[in-house]
């Protein structure tokens, strides 16, 4: 089991960073949570997590510790895969998610792309209890969103990377921009926003 990587970050989208260790370069797969905090070229850890299938080898990444934990809880449930731990942690930062299991908010949850009522009821039920002994994470600040058309072709991006329908994608970005002109949007908020109108 890999534990964590330590190296350079050489390449970064909201879906996905290649880590540089000593010549070799690792892809791993995070959460926009985690893409928020990592700066282009820096010298960085992120916790990891193998996922082995038959046809492959998919390695999760956390800049936090206490996210991974998260992501590690969410896929411990039947149902959740590692596909819908990142879209969930994509959606609610760590704290967000922690509040929502931990104040039974079956609605909060439900808001994300692709997680229907039972599946919330189950996260809740199985995870409650853990929330409310455990602390609630620290919630990181976002970083400053690039320029507005950058923000909306990498926002398009992360969304088809995360099984999102280009065309569905591209209308719920525009009717978000349009509605918030004037009103900077960083990139983390427009793929909440858009995840949440899919």
């Amino acid at each position: 089991m890999i534990a964590y990587l330590q190296g350079k970050l050489t390449y970064k989208d909201p879906t996905r960073v290649i880590i540089e260790v000593q010549g070799v370069g690792y892809e791993v797969k995070i959460s926009l949570h985690t893409y928020t905090t990592l700066q282009d070229g820096e010298s960085c850890r992120l916790f990891t997590y193998l996922h082995i299938k038959e046809d492959a080898h998919t390695l999760y990444g956390f800049r936090e510790l206490s996210e991974k934990t998260m992501f590690l809880d969410l896929i411990s449930i039947n149902g959740v895969g590692p596909g819908t731990g990142l879209m969930i942690l994509s959606s609610l930062n760590p704290e967000e998610l922690h509040q929502a299991i931990a104040n039974e908010e079956v609605r909060t949850i439900q808001g994300v792309k692709g997680i229907g009522a039972k599946t919330a009821q189950r996260i809740i039920l199985e995870l409650k209890d853990k929330m409310k002994k455990a602390e609630s994470p620290a919630s990181s600040s976002g970083t400053s969103a690039p320029a507005h058309n950058t923000v909306r072709n990498e926002a398009l991006s992360a969304l088809v990377t995360l099984g999102i329908n280009r065309s569905v994608a591209e209308k719920n970005l525009d009717t978000i921009l349009k509605s918030r002109q004037g009103t900077p949007t960083t990139l983390e908020e427009l793929i909440k926003l858009a995840l949440k109108n899919s």
